[in-house]
């Protein structure tokens, strides 16, 4: 081979991301404007649809490809079940006119909803890769920050704001600015009781709160291929934390295996040609990143956040460093600096969320919950993340687990999380918590998130201090 071929062999490798960026140009990007790029699945919720549906019966306009758009109810649901009379205990007459305007709009638009009663119900980032509409190759968008979630199948996703809603509604395209890449090289076997979720905050407290602005992050190495896709999908959660654009996973045959069989995944010899075509949108062996950022997963223990955003993380036995910059989250969490977050009070324990409500969160958090009794002084919650996790967690017998140990099981939905449905933590309180977000007030004006697997929540409700 020449050297002008060489050279062009080596241009014309990419990356998963720029593979799918190429496939969905509608309109190039030039030096003055950014790239019109086709959406192929758009997921809505109660919150944040409201505005662009208005903007759409104002224009007179009609929702493009309401195919390709998926709604369910999960912010502002109650995680009590309906009253005698049926009734949901809805927090606000303002969380009920969400969720009513949803259901409204999705009729006079013929949008899918999934609708109270329905078994297919569940948190937006849970409920796409369950039902199959969430596939390799695709750009996915959602009035939602953590839609990088679907990137864990090998996707293209990423939130978007109400204005773009609207857009998307109005013509299946959206305006955007090609990323950089950054590659997190994750080698080595994670240690018992370590976790995606462990491992998603220490890479978050490695890179930093705004290390992957301006980059599309697609994590990979021997680490990641032998995790399942629940596992995968918490670290793609995450991506957002970290000031990325999108998180992904290139797919392989464990994307394929999970999507087999889903419902609105290809189905017979159709899924056998999809699975082929999803496989050339993994990044091209000298495909060159921007970045590259390189993890050992064997030297990572339990670790959770101690501040007041994702990028504050320590492992529990570690002591954590006083710094200029963290000194003002150490004093609103009430914490010590130079000492370990170990053995710290904890209040409140919620194990739910869409970085953490599927059945093998669940599972995780039986197995260690098994046998034992909460801490007399902690209220813990146990939310799953959709009908569907619930009904498996039933199945197997995990809500008498959760129950006897003196938790309380709910109905799904994003719950304390971002505290929308009354699901709130008491100003003061700390709360151990599997949810992706431990900014001021999240969870409730004065509350203190720390932010941890399904593991140490378990663990820390029984021991009602911060423990693995």
């Amino acid at each position: 081979m020449s050297s002008a071929a060489s050279s062009d062999a080596k241009v014309a490798a990419r990356t998963a991301y720029q593979k799918i960026w190429d496939a969905h140009i509608v309109a190039p990007q030039t030096p003055s404007t950014p790239a019109v790029l086709y959406v192929d699945l758009h997921l809505i919720h109660e919150v944040t649809s409201p505005q662009a549906f208005s903007e759409l019966r104002a224009r007179g306009i009609k929702v493009r490809a309401p195919q390709r758009v998926l709604a369910t109810l999960d912010h502002s649901t109650p995680t009590l079940p309906p009253d005698q009379h049926g009734a949901l205990p809805y927090i606000t007459a303002q969380a009920q006119q969400q969720v009513q305007t949803l259901v409204q709009n999705c009729a006079e638009f013929g949008i899918e909803l999934l609708d109270f009663g329905d078994a297919r119900r569940g948190i937006v980032h849970i409920v796409g890769p369950e039902l199959g509409a969430t596939q390799p190759g695709q750009i996915i968008v959602c009035g939602d920050s953590h839609t990088s979630t679907h990137g864990a199948f090998g996707a293209l996703a990423f939130g978007i704001g109400s204005t773009e809603v609207g857009h998307v509604f109005a013509t299946q395209c959206l305006l955007q600015t090609q990323a950089k890449t950054m590659a997190i090289e994750i080698d080595g076997e994670l240690r018992p009781g370590v976790s995606a979720k462990d491992l998603i905050l220490h890479i978050i407290g490695e890179i930093g709160m705004a290390g992957g602005t301006g980059y599309v992050l697609e994590y990979r190495g021997s680490t990641i291929r032998a995790m399942d896709m629940e596992a995968r999908m918490t670290i793609c959660n995450m991506s957002i934390e970290a000031g990325a654009r999108a998180g992904l996973i290139a797919p392989d045959q464990t994307t394929f295996d999970y999507l087999r069989g889903r419902e609105k995944s290809p189905q017979g010899a159709e899924f056998d040609r999809a699975c082929a075509r999803w496989a050339e949108f993994a990044s091209d062996p000298d495909a060159q990143f921007d970045r590259v950022v390189r993890i050992d997963a064997s030297q990572i223990g339990p670790t959770v956040t101690y501040g007041t955003h994702p990028g504050q993380v320590t492992e529990l036995h570690t002591p954590i460093r006083a710094t200029e910059e963290n000194a003002g989250a150490l004093k609103y969490m009430q914490l010590q600096a130079e000492q370990a977050i170990a053995g710290t009070k904890v209040d409140v324990v919620f194990i739910g969320s869409c970085t953490n409500a599927r059945i093998s969160d669940l599972r995780v958090a039986a197995h260690v919950l098994a046998g034992k009794k909460i801490a007399s002084h902690v209220r813990m919650l146990i939310v799953p993340g959709s009908e569907q996790v619930k009904q498996q967690a039933q199945a197997e017998g995990l809500d008498a687990i959760f129950l006897a140990a003196g938790a309380q099981w709910r109905e799904p939905g994003c719950s304390m999380c971002i505290a929308m449905n009354g699901d709130i933590v008491a100003p003061g309180q700390l709360a151990v918590s599997t949810s992706n977000r431990n900014f001021e007030g999240r969870q409730g004006k004065g509350a203190r998130t720390v932010l941890a697997s399904p593991h140490v929540a378990a663990a820390s409700a029984i021991a009602g201090v911060v423990a693995a």
